[in-house]
């Protein structure tokens, strides 16, 4: 081959592979570039699950386009009809937009102007929202945040059309709807805008991104790095919303960049916002990498925005449901449509990773601009490799001290470990330190309560946060941990625990027996430490993994603790006896504890307490060391709630008092299934005969488990040497112990 052919497929292979750029001054340039259109309408009808997207975005738009443009005065919350029309329209102008670039067809891009001047002619006159509730209101929706949403969404419509307007169009739009928009959300909101927080990331990147097509070097800058502290209304600074800059006093899409990120791509306020947040951050990038590569913005932060689609993608289970840490709806998934662009744009800009094909395939839908088709280019050719989970520490805070969330799976899922200590997470964070869920094949065990919302149901408080969410599922209480003297962690103040969080004492997923994660708290109660150690155990003498759990407590003072497990599914047996009221209390009067009431009551009539539960057709165990002074609580959320907006879930308490230091020792041993066809019960009873702490002092904490058989293992805890090198040896009952690093594990004998 000569060298000019060489160079000539070289410079193919170059286009092929490197996402385009817009050239300057012509659009599309967001989403789409004029080079990227050209490529999709030249291989339309060659690419499957890309066709497939089209058509199906192309009868929903056509749809729209029947039914007639309406953009009503605003009047609702969340889940009402002018609330959800106006964030239906903006969802389809962006469609239509997209489809008039692709299909060249007018009707699309008429459909946008039309509308884009109805909102215009709208705009001029309108109010703020006559809903008062928000902190910074917007004038569309209730909110700025849902106004920035539209925006964020108009601004890729008005770039897909851009040049099919006049110029004296654009004029019009741009002095009438879209600069005012813009201020509206930034200079006239600036406790909205500028804040480290998932609020002001949608405000950055519609401020932005209008910007970027309208040339407005001003809005883009205003975008990055927030509005002065000096330009601000003093009146404004004073406002209840608060301003929350990042360390350095920044704010600004950067700020919010680089802070609620850790370098592991976790975002502090936990997967369901981070999953809500990764759309602005992802697609205003994708606008900034093209119209601005001098910016380099995928590789801000230590390409922490791609890292960031990797650790929220390992934040779920293995239905692709995203763990509720700190406030999350359960049931947000992977398929969510903001999910949909992380994985495709992700795909686009880094580096091609052939395992996030995978997910898009599961997703069976990708964008209709530059990075969907090439996601659907990738698995059409056979590209696609598997997205395989295993476990994983995401530490959290900007320089990844600031505690984290550990992961503890083997490959298949069967038993998943999700265990926080992170830190407060914004002001989406539970008073929750050292709490954990736990899952199955996808299925909760263990559950995490997640919010207290229904969100978009106006029925519901509009659909936005309820008074419960404050008052129950923010609290302790409501969290798999433990709680001292019936007060939640940092007294439930967002101030105290916004200053603290757990630290690490370590993580080891490399032992195929057992995989652990210890983390220590010492700020949620002043004068009291808690150490907390999970491994997740596999044994040869038992059917299924199981989660081994030491919770040791050092406390100045005399406490009552009480250690919940909000378990899900039906009792089966418990071996101790227990009292029922007939008339149902609540546990207590406030910090959560007025949610629950009291259903039995009972103590400890041997060494250890046994609780049996069935869930998903399968059968779990809870084996606790107790004390015979323990008190074992039956609870029931629903408690001082008379307009029922709590779930009724149960939990299983263990309640110790007037303890100082302390040690709750615990396993949870999932075992056999129960199938309703066959009506068999398979291997319905716990293997574990005794479950006992053999010693503990100072330097080391030991547990030794007895299946039915006989047999014993044990484990050892060193509690104040982390060092993987260090030597350690132990006598426990005539036998010496001998071994290197923060624990051992030893088998059946």
């Amino acid at each position: 081959m000569t060298t000019l052919r060489k160079t000539a497929l070289f410079l193919m292979l170059l286009v092929a592979t490197v996402p385009t750029l817009a050239a300057e001054g012509e659009h599309p340039k967001l989403i789409m570039t004029k080079a990227g259109v050209e490529k999709i309408r030249a291989e339309l009808g060659s690419v499957p699950l890309f066709d497939a997207s089209l058509q199906s975005v192309r009868a929903e738009v056509d749809a729209e386009i029947e039914l007639g443009i309406d953009t009503p005065v605003p009047l609702d919350y969340s889940g009402g009809y002018t609330h959800e029309r106006h964030k239906r329209n903006f969802f389809i102008m962006q469609k239509a937009g997209v489809l008039y670039q692709i299909l060249e067809d007018d009707k699309y891009a008429n459909y946008v102007r039309d509308m884009l001047f109805q909102y215009e002619a709208m705009y001029k006159d309108l109010p703020l929202h006559p809903k008062t509730r928000s902190y910074a209101r917007g004038k569309l929706f209730w909110q700025c945040l849902n106004d920035a949403n539209w925006l964020v969404y108009v601004s890729q419509a008005y770039d897909t059309i851009y040049d099919y307007l006049s110029a004296e169009e654009r004029a019009t739009l741009e002095k009438n709807l879209f600069r005012p928009f813009a201020d509206h959300i930034s200079i006239d909101s600036p406790q909205f805008f500028n804040r480290v927080h998932n609020h002001s990331t949608w405000g950055n990147a519609a401020v932005g991104m209008i910007g970027l097509v309208m040339d407005d070097d001003e809005l883009v800058q205003r975008a990055l790095h927030g509005i002065p502290f000096d330009e601000i209304d003093t009146a404004a600074k004073d406002n209840d919303g608060g301003f929350i800059y990042d360390k350095d006093g920044r704010a600004g899409f950067l700020a919010n960049l680089d802070e609620p990120f850790s370098p592991d791509g976790y975002y502090t306020e936990g997967p369901y916002y981070q999953r809500y947040a990764m759309y602005p951050f992802l697609i205003f990038a994708q606008g900034l990498h093209n119209a601005k590569p001098e910016l380099k913005i995928f590789e801000n932060n230590g390409e922490v925005l791609l890292k960031a689609v990797d650790a929220l993608l390992n934040l779920s289970d293995a239905d692709g449901e995203f763990f509720p840490l700190n406030d999350g709806q359960k049931g947000m998934s992977w398929h969510a449509g903001s999910i949909v662009t992380a994985v495709d744009i992700a795909y686009h800009m880094g580096g091609e990773d052939p395992r996030l094909l995978s997910i898009a395939e599961a997703q069976g839908q990708v964008l209709l601009d530059d990075a969907g088709f090439a996601v659907a280019a990738a698995i059409r050719d056979g590209k696609t490799q598997p997205f395989a989970k295993a476990s994983v520490n995401l530490s959290d805070g900007p320089d990844g001290t600031q505690g984290g969330v550990a992961i503890l799976r083997y490959g298949d899922e069967d038993l998943t470990l999700v265990y926080k200590y992170a830190a407060q997470g914004l002001s989406h964070g539970h008073y929750d330190k050292l709490s954990y869920s736990l899952y199955e094949k996808g299925d909760e065990v263990l559950q995490d309560y997640g919010l207290a919302r229904f969100v978009n149901i106006e029925q519901k408080g509009g659909g936005n946060y309820l008074k419960e969410n404050k008052t129950w599922a923010k609290q302790t209480i409501a969290h798999n941990t433990i709680i001292q003297n019936e007060t939640s962690h940092f007294k439930g103040k967002y101030e105290i625990g916004s200053r603290h969080h757990s630290e690490l004492y370590f993580y080891d997923d490399t032992n195929s027996e057992a995989q652990v994660v210890s983390a220590t708290e010492s700020n949620a109660y002043p004068g009291t430490e808690l150490q907390r150690t999970m491994a997740m155990i596999k044994n040869r003498n038992f059917s299924k993994r199981f989660l081994l759990d030491i919770l040791k407590v050092r406390s100045d003072t005399k406490n009552q603790y009480d250690l919940p497990f909000y378990f899900m599914g039906q009792v089966l047996q418990v071996n101790f006896d227990y009292d029922t009221p007939s008339t149902l209390s609540a546990l207590g009067k406030k910090n959560g504890y007025q949610h629950l009431y009291v259903e039995g009551q009972g103590s400890p009539g041997a060494d250890n307490t046994k609780f049996s539960w069935m869930g998903h057709g399968k059968f779990y165990t809870l084996t606790a060391v107790t004390e015979d002074s323990d008190e074992l609580l039956f609870t029931r959320i629903g408690a001082n709630d008379p307009e029922f907006n709590l779930r009724r879930d149960a939990a299983f308490m263990l309640r110790r008092k007037a303890a100082g230091d302390t040690i709750f020792a615990t396993v949870v041993e999932p075992h056999g299934s129960y199938s309703p066809v066959s009506e068999l019960a398979l291997d319905s009873n716990s293997n574990i005969a005794a479950l006992n702490v053999v010693h503990d002092d100072e330097n080391y904490t030991a547990v030794a488990i007895e299946d039915l058989e006989g047999h014993t293992s044990v484990f050892i805890l060193a509690n104040t040497d982390a060092s993987v090198t260090t030597k350690h040896q132990l006598k426990i009952d005539g036998r010496k112990y001998h071994w290197a690093g923060p624990y051992h594990y030893s088998g059946p004998d």
